[in-house]
């Protein structure tokens, strides 16, 4: 049997994680130009990457009743157009780690140039839906990564 090789992975670097991806020709338009939508995909993609790194398993979470995260709300700012074949980085930081929630800010980036950026709010949530405090080692491993920040 032919060995696949293992799915690209990010890095955590001090207080940021690092994600690259290149862009494909379905991420763009006819014109080869990213579609707007495409940049929530990779801030999402970079955002699990980053909870694997963490030591955080959500799928056993959510196979066992325990919960998830979810997108509770999200502000993006465009500021530059990727283009078909570029390599785009994100960049994501934790701004506020509470019981519940954890604001992260994402950048994706060609080179020196900004494409654009979100603030992403995430809060925990229960098999049933409603908000819930993340397990401790979670909200832990977060803080860790933020360096510290509290908050809710």
């Amino acid at each position: 049997m032919t060995a696949f090789p293992h799915p690209d992975r990010g890095m955590i670097d001090g207080d940021t994680h690092r994600y690259a991806l290149r862009v494909f020709y379905e991420d763009t338009d006819a014109g080869g130009v990213v579609y707007h939508a495409n940049y929530l995909r990779w801030f999402e993609r970079a955002r699990s990457d980053l909870v694997e790194l963490l030591g955080i398993d959500q799928r056993a979470a959510l196979d066992d009743g325990t919960g998830l995260y979810t997108v509770a709300e999200l502000n993006i700012r465009y500021l530059s157009p990727a283009r078909l074949g570029d390599i785009v980085h994100v960049e994501t930081l934790a701004r506020q780690v509470g019981r519940v929630t954890c604001t992260l800010h994402q950048t994706a980036l060609r080179g020196d140039v900004r494409l654009a950026e979100a603030t992403v709010k995430v809060g925990f949530i229960g098999p049933e839906g409603r908000p819930r405090r993340q397990p401790a080692a979670w909200q832990d491993a977060f803080a860790s990564f933020a360096g510290g920040s509290e908050g809710q």
